[in-house]
């Protein structure tokens, strides 16, 4: 069974919501309703992952654990994401 779409809506300069819990499985998906390029950059260099203006951005959950995650663009653009298990 395929997990879930987990969505996260940049704009103004901010990831919306800034925390959030999904599972393994889950996909993560960025829209990005800014008029300016970004980055889902992880703090701890597992993934890097451009969000262009006015397109989207997904990133498919493969395991546990929590992950700080910023914009390289814009590194005051900061969020958390939760992957817990099945």
């Amino acid at each position: 069974m395929a997990g879930e779409v987990v969505h996260v809506k940049i704009s103004d300069l901010a990831f919306s919501p800034a925390e959030i819990t999904a599972k393994v499985g889950d996909t993560l998906e960025w829209e990005n309703a800014d008029f300016i390029d970004h980055t889902a950059t992880a703090a701890d260099g597992q993934w890097d992952i451009v969000v262009v203006s006015g397109k989207a951005a997904r990133l498919h959950l493969k395991k546990t654990g929590t992950t700080s995650y910023f914009c390289r663009f814009h590194p005051n653009m900061t969020a958390i994401v939760h992957v817990t298990a099945k």
